[in-house]
C-alpha cells in the first residue's frame, strides 16, 4: 500500500470541513502541478494519506482514505488535470507540526521537508509510521 500527504490551506478547505463531508467524502480538486497530478494518478482506492494544513498551522492534522481513483477535475478548464475523492478516517491525537517533522532526523528525506510546495506527495511506509507515532497514534 502506498501512502500520501494532501496539503490544504485551512481557509480554503480545512480538516473540520473534510470531517463534515462524512463517509461520502469529497473530491480533492484544484491540483495544477504535473508532479502532483502524477501522484494523484498513482493512487488506489483504500490508500491512506495525511491531511496537512499548509500556510496556517503547518501541521499534519488527520488521516484520509482514497475512495475514488483519479478522474477529470471539473474545475480545470484546460482538461489536463484530475482529482481523486477522499474521506476523513481519523484526526491526529496530537497535530504534528512541520517544525517537529524537520527536527526528526529520520524524516530528513521526506518530500514535505525537501519540496514543501508540492500539494500532493508520496510518503514512505517508514515516514508514515513515524509521523503517526509522533501524533500519538499506533498502527497503520
Amino acid at each position: 500500500m502506498a501512502y500520501w500527504l494532501f496539503k490544504s490551506e485551512p481557509a480554503t478547505w480545512s480538516w473540520d470541513q473534510q470531517v463534515a463531508a462524512g463517509e461520502t467524502g469529497t473530491f480533492w480538486n484544484g491540483v495544477r502541478n504535473h508532479l502532483a497530478k502524477k501522484n494523484l494518478m498513482a493512487m488506489q482506492v483504500g490508500e491512506r494519506g495525511f491531511f496537512y494544513h499548509s500556510n496556517e498551522g503547518k501541521a499534519v492534522v488527520g488521516v484520509v482514505e482514497v475512495i475514488r481513483p483519479y478522474y477529470p477535475d471539473h474545475t480545470d478548464e484546460t482538461g489536463r488535470f484530475g482529482m481523486v475523492d477522499v474521506r476523513a478516517v481519523e484526526a491526529m491525537r496530537i497535530p504534528v507540526s512541520l517544525d517537529a517533522i524537520k527536527a526528526e532526523a529520520a524524516l530528513k528525506d521526506m518530500v514535505l521537508v525537501n519540496n514543501s510546495r508540492l500539494s500532493v506527495q508520496p510518503v514512505s511506509a517508514d515516514e508514515w509510521a513515524l509521523v503517526r507515532a509522533m501524533g500519538g497514534m499506533s498502527g497503520a
